[in-house]
């Protein structure tokens, strides 16, 4: 049995990891297509770019993992059945399932290793790469003087030339504007002719000029005797001269990674539980908030009014008054103390100030009166809209955090669902290579990838919950492949013709039983 075991084992792995580099590339080359508009023409080096790569291929890993092992196992059991192997195998009366095992395990060891590398070494991939490609996205293009055509890529500097000769370095008919005075063009430069190249591993640019003249116009100067105001001007002819501008704006500029952080793909599961954490505190903060608000506008209205805070809310704010109490020892024992005032009865006043709170109640209402209660009423009704836009886009932040927790664990566990409709699927078929199991798992990846996004942006959506949104691929292609593993079992022909002739004789059949003899009267 271990020797069995052994070779479905070997037959397995060898495949898994041609298919799972395959896959990889196939992902990481769709991805970065994506951005090829934002890497050409930066003059990045390959040490950048390698990088770029590195960090972006494990980022595909989670959607590579499932899709590598439903390929392999397709490629392994269709070769297996196409040479006979799985019938030997039974003929030993070993069954289909059992012989399914040791690879089995390999992929809970796989789902582990995938929820690690999920969890714990994509966010950091993820973090590193998008800063890396946002450090990319703001360099500027690599100097590339055009000719004919002002050329302003360094700062407060515009050059044009002439011509430029196939060497890269010969310049003819040279133009420079020097705006680094920020007073206009009022020093500009030409040359007949020049030559240009770059020293300090690029960080600097040498312009070699020569035989052209150097205008140069001053500020405007007082004349002390008429009071008039005279432009200095200066021009210099010059056989050769030489101009340095510094490329340090060119280089590729690192951004701290902080700023990146807080991206729910950069976040492991405990942060993500942080985070969801810290978000539900603020949204029942608010609405704690809105509770409070009735009492705190209206003094008289609504003081008897039964409507108490619901359970969660109960819990938080007997929460938050610990922690309170924790931080400020006493603070909750003064407030306590005020809530439980008794205030004076009614019947304890004396006469005179009875008439007098019973005439201010019974007055006729004037109009400032109404204003006042007309303001506070459009005061409340504002803090109540900014109250509920501002839980709306905390429920939204909420989600985005939900979404990506159940991803981590979803995209884990599809590595087992794949593997219970990738070796069944691949005994039923009983055909190997590249062929008809590629084409079979593009299928069942195209409905996953589809099913995926769909529910999570019906999550988002509200429509449906996110778990249900999140799991559904999970929880429907796993019911395929138990589908898929029973008809394995019983050696159905699901991809033969002559399995659906049996199926719909059987159907004929049935139909023709059900149908009512003719009576032998008519």
């Amino acid at each position: 049995m271990k020797k069995i075991d052994k070779l479905i084992l070997t037959s397995f792995i060898g495949p898994f990891i041609l298919t799972f580099l395959v896959v990889v590339f196939i992902l990481l080359l769709q991805h970065m297509l994506k951005y090829f508009d934002d890497i050409i023409g930066k003059d990045l080096g390959w040490d950048v770019v390698g990088t770029l790569l590195f960090y972006f291929a494990i980022f595909m890993t989670p959607l590579a993992l499932p899709l590598a092992v439903l390929l392999s196992s397709l490629i392994t059991f269709g070769n297996l059945s196409e040479h006979f192997e799985i019938t030997a195998i039974k003929s030993l009366g070993i069954s289909l399932s059992r012989a399914l095992v040791p690879i089995f395990i390999c992929v809970l060891f796989l789902t582990g290793f995938a929820f690690y590398v999920n969890n714990n070494v994509v966010p950091k991939a993820a973090l590193e790469a998008y800063s890396l490609m946002y450090d990319i996205k703001q360099k500027k293009p690599a100097l590339d003087l055009q000719e004919g055509a002002f050329y302003g890529g360094i700062p407060d500097i515009s050059i044009k030339v002439g011509k430029k000769f196939p060497d890269g370095t010969s310049l003819k008919d040279v133009i420079i504007y020097d705006h680094r005075g920020r007073t206009g063009n009022k020093r500009v430069t030409i040359a007949d002719s020049g030559r240009m190249f770059t020293f300090l591993n690029d960080q600097y640019l040498k312009l070699e000029l020569f035989n052209g003249y150097d205008f140069n116009e001053g500020s405007a100067e007082q004349n002390p005797g008429t009071g008039a105001s005279a432009e200095s001007f200066q021009k210099t002819k010059y056989g050769k001269m030489d101009i340095v501008f510094d490329l340090s704006s060119f280089g590729l500029q690192t951004t701290d990674k902080k700023w990146f952080q807080g991206n729910r793909i950069m976040r492991n599961v405990l942060e993500l539980d942080h985070d969801m954490d810290s978000v539900d505190n603020e949204i029942k903060g608010s609405r704690l908030a809105s509770y409070n608000t009735k009492v705190n506008l209206f003094n008289f209205y609504g003081k008897t009014d039964s409507l108490e805070l619901p359970a969660d809310l109960k819990a938080y704010k007997h929460k938050k008054d610990s922690i309170a109490e924790k931080m400020n020892p006493g603070s909750t024992h003064l407030v306590t103390s005020f809530l439980q005032f008794k205030p004076i009865p009614l019947d304890s006043i004396n006469n005179k100030t009875r008439k007098v709170a019973d005439s201010v109640f019974n007055a006729p209402v004037n109009l400032n009166e109404v204003n006042a209660a007309l303001n506070t009423t459009r005061m409340l009704k504002s803090q109540l809209l900014n109250s509920n836009a501002q839980r709306a886009n905390y429920l939204a932040e909420y989600k985005v955090f939900q979404v990506q927790w159940h991803k981590i664990w979803s995209f884990s566990f599809s590595c087992i669902v794949m593997f219970l409709i990738g070796a069944p699927l691949g005994a039923i078929i009983k055909k190997g290579g590249l062929g008809v199991p590629v084409i079979t798992s593009i299928m069942f990846f195209i409905f996953f990838y589809l099913v995926n996004s769909t529910g999570e942006k019906w999550a988002a959506q509200d429509k449906i919950s996110v778990p249900v949104g999140i799991w559904a691929a999970d929880f429907i292609l796993a019911i395929i492949g138990l589908l898929f593993l029973r008809q394995a079992r019983l050696d159905a022909r699901l991809f033969e013709a002559d399995f659906y002739d049996v199926v719909w004789d059987k159907i004929k059949k049935r139909l023709s039983k059900k149908k009512p003899s003719p009576s032998p009267l008519a």
